[in-house]
C-alpha cells in the first residue's frame, strides 16, 4: 500500500539541492528558521505524495486524497514562502520575461481567482474521475495545485517587498473570503446522499469505511478541518496586527515602476 514514487523523491531532493546551491552561489547564508521552514515544506510534499497517505489515497480512500490536497495547497506553500529569503528570489523575479507575469499572478485578486477556480474544477466529477484514473493527469493536477497554492498564499507571506503582502486587515479579509469557495465545494460533497465519484464505489475501502462514509469524512476534512486551519492563521494575523510592531508591518502598495533590477 505504501508505494514509493522515485519521481517525487528526486524532485524534492532537486529542490533542496537548488536551495542550498543558490545560497552558496550568491555567497549568502539562509537564516536557520528559513531553512527549517523550507525543509518543512519539502517534507510536507514527501508526506503527501509518498507513504501511508498516498497509499490510502490509491486504495480508494477519498478522505486520504483530500488530506493530500490540503497538505499540498494549504500546508506546503506557506512553509516554502517562509523559507525563501528575498535575496534568493529577487534575481529570478526581476528577469524581463518573469517580472510582468509575476506582478499579475501575485496580485491578490488574481491569485484568489486562480486557486479557487482550480479548486472547483478539480472537484467536478468528470475531472476528478480523470485524475484518479490517469496517472499523468493526476501528476499534472497535483503540480497545478501546488503552484496555485503558492500563489494564493503569496499575498499573506510574500518574501519580496516589491510584490508585497496585503495589510493585516486585508490579509484577514482575504482569509475570510477563502472560506466561501471552500465551503461551496466541500458542503455538497459532505451532504451528498450518494457517492459522487464512481471510482470510489468500484472497489473495497480501507479502514472499514463505506464509500459514502469516506466521502462524508473527506468533505468534512475540507469544510471543517481546513476552515479551522485558516481561522487559526486568521487569529495569528489578528494578534500580530494588534501588537502593531513596526518590524512586522507589511509593506503596503504595489510599485508603479520596476526597480533598478529591471
Amino acid at each position: 500500500m505504501d508505494e514509493v514514487h522515485a519521481s517525487v523523491i528526486i524532485g524534492v531532493l532537486a529542490l533542496g539541492a537548488l536551495y542550498v546551491a543558490t545560497g552558496w552561489g550568491m555567497g549568502r547564508r539562509v537564516l536557520p528558521r528559513q531553512a527549517a521552514a523550507f525543509g518543512g515544506g519539502l517534507a510536507t510534499i514527501l508526506v503527501a505524495l509518498n507513504g501511508p497517505v498516498d497509499g490510502l489515497a490509491d486504495a480508494r480512500l477519498f478522505s486520504a486524497h483530500m488530506a493530500q490536497h490540503l497538505l499540498l495547497a494549504q500546508v506546503m506553500p506557506p512553509l516554502l514562502l517562509l523559507g525563501l529569503p528575498d535575496w534568493m528570489l529577487r534575481p529570478l523575479v526581476h528577469l524581463s520575461a518573469v517580472w510582468p507575469l509575476a506582478r499579475r499572478l501575485t496580485h491578490p485578486l488574481v491569485a484568489f481567482i486562480l486557486y479557487n477556480a482550480l479548486l472547483i474544477v478539480i472537484h467536478v466529477p468528470a475531472v476528478f474521475e480523470l485524475m484518479v484514473r490517469d496517472e499523468g493527469a493526476h501528476i499534472a493536477l497535483h503540480l497545478l495545485l501546488m503552484a496555485a497554492g503558492i500563489l494564493t498564499w503569496w499575498p499573506l507571506l510574500s518574501p519580496l517587498p516589491e510584490l508585497p503582502r496585503l495589510t493585516y486587515p486585508g490579509q484577514m479579509l482575504y482569509l475570510f473570503m477563502m472560506l466561501i469557495p471552500m465551503a461551496a465545494v466541500s458542503a455538497p460533497i459532505t451532504l451528498a446522499p450518494t457517492v459522487i465519484y464512481p471510482w470510489y464505489a468500484e472497489g473495497p475501502h480501507p479502514l472499514g469505511l463505506t464509500a459514502l462514509a469516506d466521502q462524508e469524512l473527506g468533505g468534512l476534512l475540507m469544510w471543517v478541518g481546513a476552515g479551522l486551519y485558516l481561522m487559526c492563521v486568521f487569529s495569528l494575523i489578528f494578534f500580530r496586527w494588534a501588537r502593531r510592531e513596526d518590524r512586522d508591518e507589511p509593506v503596503v502598495g504595489r510599485p508603479v515602476a520596476r526597480s533598478s533590477w529591471g
